[in-house]
This record gives C-alpha cells, structure tokens and sequence, in this order.
C-alpha cells in the first residue's frame, strides 16, 4: 500500500539526485523523503474523513455525554473521548471549566485532560502505517491506561482545593453551547477547516520530527542505541521521559523519531515512553493550565504522568524483552 512512497523516495535520492543507498547522507534522505510524503498524503487523508465524520462533535457535546455517569462508566469513557475529540491545547482551559461546571468530577475531568494530546486517532494511524499496528495498539492501551490512572490518583487524593477559586463560581449553562448543522455542504466546510487548521499547526513539526528521525536513522550507528539505550539500561527509560518533555511537538510530529530509534533496535517500551512524554507533558499546556490550576496541582500532575511514563516503558520492556 504505501510501496509508493518507498518508489518516491527512490526515484528522488537514488536516480535524480545521484546518491548511493550505502551511503549516510543517501539513507538519510531517503527516510526524509519517504516519511514526509507518506506523513502529508495520510494526514490530509485522513485529517478530511474525520472531519467530515465529526462536524457534529462540539465540546458542549462531549461534557453532556460524561456528566451524569458513575465512576465505572466515566472514566473510560473520558479517555475514550479525550483520544478522539480534536481539540488542543488551547481547548483546555473552558473544557476544564465546562466540565467542572457540568458537575464532571475533577478525577475524570484530568484523566479527559491527559488522554486529549496523547492519543488521537490520526496519529494512531499514521504510527501504525509507519511501524506497525501492534506498536499502536500498546501505544493506545498504555495512553488510555494512563488517562485513567492519573485521573483516579488525583480524584483519591481530593485536589480539588488546588483548582483556582474562580473556576468554581463560573455558571457558563447554555452559554456553551453551539448550535451546528448536519447538512452536507456544512460537514465539507468542517472537513476543509480541519485539514487548514491541523495542518497549519502541525506541519513544521512534522518537518522536524522527520529530519530528526532521518538523522538518527542515518547517522547515528546502531552501536550507540545498543550501548545506551537498550533495556539493561535501567536509566534509558527515565532518560527518554526527560528527553521528551522539551521537545514540544505532538503525536504526529514525533512518530518519525519512533520509527527511526525500533529501526536501531531501541526497545518499544523505552520508545513509547518517550513518545507519551513529547505529546502529553509540554510547557505551553502547562502554561495555559495554570489559569485553571495552581502550581501544587500542576506539579502533581506532571509528577503524574512522569511516574506513570516510566513505569509503562519499564512494563513493556519487560513484557517484550
């Protein structure tokens, strides 16, 4: 299916530019080439179908569907819906505030919160086109799990004296709603949108991740990943959780980097470890957090994800060794 790309990338390097397959400079372009072609096509692709599916979903929606349920039913489906909404960063502050409205309580309201950047279902793809869908099956098992767990952990503890006082007092009612329409000229429109907003965000970082990726691929010997990443390195999964949060990007942007580090045999454990951490800890949503939540709180949170990060790599690892 994707052997087009593959041929591209060929025809690009080896025949028009001249260089040899044996070469670094040559096997790096040609992972640059290959993924960026395939990222692009597939997330317009698929960027568009879900858009045209979705144009119905709004947050109103999504806080109406949560609010009222038990515990058992909440929380899973918080994460379910936090992998699929579309919504970023910049969402996150009167979706915080309309679930806390809504009665959500404050636990499902941050496992929503934790699953939102980590998992979406056009990044699921696009990993599973690139390395696998057993790669994004345990990516989407753990991101799930750890939606759950963190939001259970900081429900247990009653946080809620660490979420600014004002956010309490908002009545936002029906001021949240949006009225929306289902015909099909409107659901193209959304789709349109979509593709303009996503890939307008996006796309530099997808540059990024690609070269990134293509460099290590081609550059970095096997010899160094064998050396200080494999898993007896008790340190490697802790390093790669630290290493990610600087690296502000989201899921898309980051899967080159995956494949490119399981190609120089990085365990799976450590890689989605590393990969959890660049989409779900960076200091922009922690900084638009911080108009909802005071610092204990954004410290827990963050200590959270951090000990929940390096105990998913350290499980797959052993459980994949």
């Amino acid at each position: 299916m994707f052997e087009i790309f593959t041929r591209l990338a060929d025809i690009t390097v080896y025949d028009l530019m001249g260089l040899s397959a044996d070469s670094k400079l040559g096997d790096a372009l040609h992972f640059f080439v290959e993924d960026v072609t395939k990222i692009f096509v597939l997330l317009f692709v698929i960027v568009f179908a879900i858009g045209f599916f979705r144009a119905l979903l709004t947050p109103e929606r999504v806080r109406k569907v949560v609010s009222g349920r038990s515990g058992f039913i909440s929380y899973p489906l918080a994460v379910g819906l936090g992998a699929i909404t579309p919504f970023c960063s910049c969402s996150s502050v009167p979706l915080f505030i309309g679930f806390l409205e809504a009665g959500i309580p404050l636990g499902v309201t941050m496992a929503f919160l934790i699953a939102s950047p980590m998992i979406n279902e056009v990044a699921v793809v696009i990993l599973a086109a690139a390395v696998g869908w057993k790669v994004a099956a345990l990516y989407i098992a753990a991101g799930l799990s750890v939606g759950i767990i963190g939001g259970l952990t900081i429900q247990t503890f009653k946080l809620e004296k660490w979420v600014e006082e004002y956010v309490w007092k908002i009545q936002m009612g029906e001021v949240a709603a949006q009225s929306v329409e289902s015909s099909m000229s409107v659901r193209l429109g959304y789709a349109r949108a979509q593709v303009k907003e996503i890939m307008g965000r996006i796309w530099l970082y997808v540059l990024i991740g690609v070269g990134l990726g293509a460099g290590l691929h081609g550059f970095v010997p096997q010899e160094f990943f064998t050396e200080y990443a494999s898993a007896n390195n008790i340190f490697a999964v802790p390093l790669a959780v630290l290493t990610g949060i600087p690296l502000y990007s989201n899921a898309t942007g980051v899967i080159p980097i995956v494949e490119a580090l399981l190609n120089k045999g990085v365990p799976i454990g450590t890689v989605l470890a590393l990969m959890m951490s660049v989409a779900a800890i960076s200091l922009p949503e922690m900084v638009i957090l911080r108009k909802v939540l005071k610092l204990p709180l954004i410290a827990t949170f963050t200590g959270i994800l951090l000990v929940s990060f390096i105990g998913v790599g350290y499980l797959f690892n052993a459980l994949l060794a």
